[in-house]
């Protein structure tokens, strides 16, 4: 009987495997990587420049959070700022089409340093205002702690300021500390369960705010069912708190002008914890709160287009 049960359990293994593996195939089909490729630190980074060589116009970079690619940005944003910003958007190691080696590590100050060694090697003219939503907002503050003359401002969307004691429920079937265990599920249960769980989690990561029809594929939802996406946003998660606390004891002494907008209906994190605590801990910090949920590139990009132009000013 255990000789059965362990056969029958590897078939379903090899069974679900296979499933996953034709299921990144088709993903990887509909929504192919738009950008170019760079190395650094062994890390092959997918990031999309709109400008080109000479371009003098500001540049604004921008991060994307937990379990996020570049298309959050270029769903709507991009189309609202090309005209006058010279637009870079970035795949972080281990998510959209960017790779992360065994071993790279993954807390927020060592990917605020990838951040910076892409934007030296893009040799931008002057120092771009650095955008971060969600994680991407914690990577960008400790880009304006650690590397401050890399950029000219930081502007935080709904952004990670604070330790979160619990994650929210959506992103707790990532907590997995154990690589190889990170690995099984990754390539077993978790694009399955992507698409049992799919609406629950985009309604909790978009509401109050409705997702839009087209996310999946102009919004590069569909890469969040590949394993490697998994695994990357559990790297990530369980990353976050190395740095996180020492880097709230440093947010006093940054130089660079702090810009935020943040809603007040966000599901995954509460604007009073991370944005209303910041002010407190930033006195300087200029805080625009509205109305709607977590992913605000997406659905308020008029709001946030405004935003950005008031922070990064293009005369």
């Amino acid at each position: 009987m255990l000789v059965e049960g362990v056969a029958v359990l590897g078939a379903l293994g090899g069974g679900l495997a296979l499933f996953t593996g034709w299921t990144a195939k088709r993903v990887e089909a509909a929504v192919p990587p738009r950008g170019r490729f760079m190395e650094i630190d062994g890390c092959r980074v997918h990031y999309l420049d709109d400008g080109a060589p000479g371009d003098t116009r500001p540049a604004l970079v921008m991060v994307h959070g937990l379990g996020g690619q570049m298309h959050h940005f270029s769903h709507s944003l991009l189309a609202r700022l090309r005209a006058d910003y010279r637009v870079i958007l970035i795949d972080r190691p281990g998510s959209g089409y960017s790779t992360r080696p065994d071993g790279t590590p993954a807390g927020l100050r060592a990917q605020a340093a990838l951040i910076v060694a892409v934007i030296r090697a893009l040799d931008l003219p002057h120092p771009p205002f650095l955008i971060g939503h969600s994680l991407g907002g914690a990577i960008a503050l400790a880009v304006a702690i650690d590397h401050p003359d890399a950029v000219s401002g930081i502007g935080l969307i709904a952004a990670l300021t604070h330790p979160e004691t619990d994650p929210p429920a959506v992103f707790k079937g990532l907590a997995i500390r154990s690589d190889i265990a990170r690995r099984l599920v990754a390539w077993t249960l978790a694009t399955p369960m992507s698409f049992l769980r799919g609406q629950a989690v985009l309604a909790a990561v978009f509401g109050p705010d409705p997702v839009p029809a087209d996310f999946a594929t102009a919004g590069g939802g569909l890469l969040g069912l590949r394993p490697q996406a998994f695994r990357g946003a559990s790297i990530d998660m369980v990353a976050v708190n190395d740095d996180l606390p020492a880097m709230v004891a440093g947010y006093g002494a940054i130089t660079r002008p702090v810009h935020m907008i943040f809603a007040r209906g966000d599901r995954i994190l509460n604007w009073r914890t991370h944005a209303e605590a910041l002010k407190q801990t930033l006195p300087a910090l200029d805080l625009t709160l509205i109305e709607g949920g977590h992913m605000l590139p997406v659905t308020a990009p008029d709001a946030v287009a405004a935003w950005i132009r008031r922070a990064a000013p293009i005369g």
